[in-house]
């Protein structure tokens, strides 16, 4: 049930923007990266060893990870994992330990953003300070959305066939047996 409720298309889309600004980068990017540093060091320039800039984590075991550690600012997990008991206890985790998450459509659409075929989730561990803002208004809609609101229910009340028609024979019989009484 949980997984059927996704991110509203116009918060998906801001979602999407901002992830897609933190894309890990191809391997032909790293490849002409890893290129021009043997360049510069064949040429006898010094090549300083620069930190990574902020970039999307996937892959379920590493974002667990991320999320058990509180290291997670933000999660994207997709409603179409097969099968869904990958990533059902996910968003109970995140609720846990208090980390914004969405349900988001497609887990196609999460793998164009790592160059990837299909991932089950996503997530920001940091972002650079002029998408702070975007951050946090996207953590605010997601927290009152999905972290506080928890719609649980079990079955629709609704009685199959087989049991609707028992208890009209019980109720039939009840009847019957009334007017028997009545009657003597």
């Amino acid at each position: 049930m949980e997984f059927r409720h996704t991110m509203d298309k116009n918060h998906a889309a801001e979602a999407f923007r901002l992830f897609s600004s933190y894309c890990p980068e191809t391997k032909a990017e790293k490849k002409e990266r890893l290129r021009g540093m043997a360049e510069r060091v064949k040429n006898g320039e010094k090549v300083e060893k620069v930190a990574p800039p902020p970039m999307i984590k996937y892959g379920l075991k590493h974002v667990t990870t991320l999320i058990e550690e509180k290291k997670a600012k933000f999660v994207l997990i997709a409603h179409d994992v097969d099968p869904i008991e990958m990533v059902l206890w996910m968003p109970a985790l995140c609720r846990k330990l208090e980390i914004p998450f969405a349900i988001v459509k497609g887990k196609a659409r999460l793998g164009t953003l790592v160059h990837q075929k299909n991932v089950t989730c996503v997530a920001l561990t940091e972002v650079k300070g002029k998408d702070e803002a975007r951050l946090a208004s996207l953590q605010e809609y997601c927290t009152e959305e999905f972290n506080n609101h928890v719609q649980r229910s079990w079955g629709g009340k609704i009685m199959g066939s087989k049991t609707l028609a028992m208890l009209d024979k019980r109720k039939r019989a009840a009847e019957a047996e009334a007017r028997r009484i009545a009657n003597f």
